[in-house]
């Protein structure tokens, strides 16, 4: 078991966010989670890597228990976390940034492969810096680029879908059709997206703090929301 999650509570403001939250996931998955806004779907992605801290349970990784472990330490045993927003770097290369990713030096060569493994003519965008003249669908897929050249046991996206249109979608849908091609390890994907959950190997659905229920996408989707779009699943879980 790569990943558990044990008994996990984090309260704000007198307001139970997770509440009791017990969940396993295997080495090698393609995990989704799904449910309204508010149901604690990305603070529980928070709390896996380290950003947030649970006021009681355990999170353990490999059998090991990370529950106080910082960022930085968790991000050394193989966690890696994908902004909604991925980060921009004035005057650093796209080269430079999958180099430091690497964390070791790697040829334009071994770049422009993994560029092109995300949808990116690699020659245009090799030494292009990394900053606003690139799109949010760029942006994410430079980033899924540089998660597979780190190596990571465990990726986390959390809503990778947000903020790009619609042509943008398409093409990083196709990206992580390709994810276990991509990345040799877990992905877990926020999203409320069905054209993400249809990829996904196991959908959890998520609702006021609690894991409503586990299960195949078509499982998920017939549950909640019968035929009707998942982007309807606010309205339809409320």
């Amino acid at each position: 078991m790569l990943l558990q999650l044990k008994d996990i509570c984090f309260e704000r403001e007198n307001r139970k966010i997770l509440d009791n939250i017990n969940l396993d996931i295997d080495l090698g998955k393609f995990v989704a989670i799904t449910g309204p806004n508010g149901s604690g779907k990305s603070t529980l992605a928070k709390i896996i890597m380290g950003i947030e801290k649970p006021d009681s349970g355990k999170v353990i990784l490999n059998g090991k228990d990370i529950t106080k472990l910082p960022i930085d330490e968790r991000a050394k045993l193989g966690i890696s976390f994908a902004f909604q927003q991925p980060v921009k770097f004035k005057g650093i290369t796209i080269y430079d940034l999958l180099k430091m990713a690497a964390q070791k030096q790697i040829t334009k060569k071994e770049a422009c492969e993994t560029l092109s493994k995300v949808g990116l003519c690699a020659k245009e965008y090799v030494d292009r810096e990394v900053n606003g003249s690139l799109s949010g669908g760029e942006l994410k897929r430079i980033e899924i680029a540089t998660v597979a050249l780190r190596g990571a046991k465990l990726t986390i996206f959390d809503e990778p879908e947000a903020g790009i249109d619609l042509w943008s979608f398409n093409n990083l849908i196709q990206v992580f059709e390709n994810m276990s091609e991509i990345i040799k390890g877990t992905t877990i994907i926020i999203s409320h997206q069905e054209r993400i959950l249809n990829i996904a190997d196991e959908v959890i659905l998520m609702k006021a703090g609690k894991i409503q229920e586990i299960g195949t996408s078509k499982q998920i989707l017939e549950k909640t929301i019968g035929n009707t779009t998942c982007c309807k699943i606010n309205n339809a879980l409320k």
